[in-house]
């Protein structure tokens, strides 16, 4: 098993330090710390980021040493864009679902909905994480990584669906609203949840064209991300 490089080292601080200035702008935003919900919210994502970051230490090291670096070389215009607009609309979703909320309250949602949304986000988030379990490909952004030798990995999720990260990440992002008791969250989470459907399809179309065997992948597993779906 090869190590951590510094570079992968740096970025998992540097995600961890962004995790926790999205809690400072949820708690900012809602004007008090007393916030149960909040405080669910900052439990559950940070022990998704602490296990997954071990489980992939562990199992796939040389996945997290290739994201410690976010755009590369190779890397499609589209996914500079989201590269660009992610973080904007998820800190911006934070802010939007602590003045709903609690600081200005402007819908109300029942307490029994956070406990569907913890539901669909232990449901949704192991994806992600075996997706990066098995594809050592698994980077930031979309590139055809003939630095590396890229092939199709069809093993994992990736015999269920063709993209599992992007599709537990979805429902990942539709469970937050859920778990905070904002009904103003799916705004800002729907259209990230849109975006990423565009993304995938873009994605999809790319490998398509310019990753060998990726065709013949697609016509046995037929669906993007919901089986039976797309």
């Amino acid at each position: 098993m090869s190590s951590l490089n510094r570079s992968v080292i740096r970025s998992i601080v540097v995600q961890s330090l962004l995790i926790v200035i999205g809690f400072v702008i949820l708690f900012i935003s809602a004007g008090t710390l007393d916030w149960v919900n909040g405080w669910i919210y900052a439990g559950v994502v940070s022990i998704y980021w602490v296990i997954s970051t071990a489980v992939l230490a562990r199992v796939n090291p040389e996945m997290l040493n290739e994201r410690g670096s976010v755009v590369k070389e190779g890397t499609k215009g589209f996914d500079k864009l989201w590269v660009a607009i992610y973080p904007v609309l998820t800190f911006g979703n934070l802010i939007i679902m602590g003045f709903d909320a609690i600081r200005f309250q402007w819908s109300f949602m029942p307490f029994w909905l956070t406990f569907v949304g913890i539901f669909m986000f232990v449901c949704a988030s192991p994806f992600p994480l075996w997706a990066m379990a098995v594809n050592k490909f698994f980077e930031w952004t979309a590139r055809i990584q003939d630095d590396r030798q890229q092939y199709v990995c069809t093993s994992g999720p990736y015999r269920i669906m063709r993209h599992p990260g992007y599709a537990g990440l979805i429902f990942s992002i539709l469970a937050y609203p859920l778990i905070l008791g904002s009904w103003w969250g799916f705004v800002p989470s729907g259209m990230l949840a849109i975006i990423i459907v565009i993304r995938t399809a873009l994605e999809d179309r790319t490998l398509q064209n310019e990753l060998p065997g990726y065709k013949e992948y697609a016509r046995q597993v037929k669906y993007r991300l919901i089986p039976l779906v797309w």
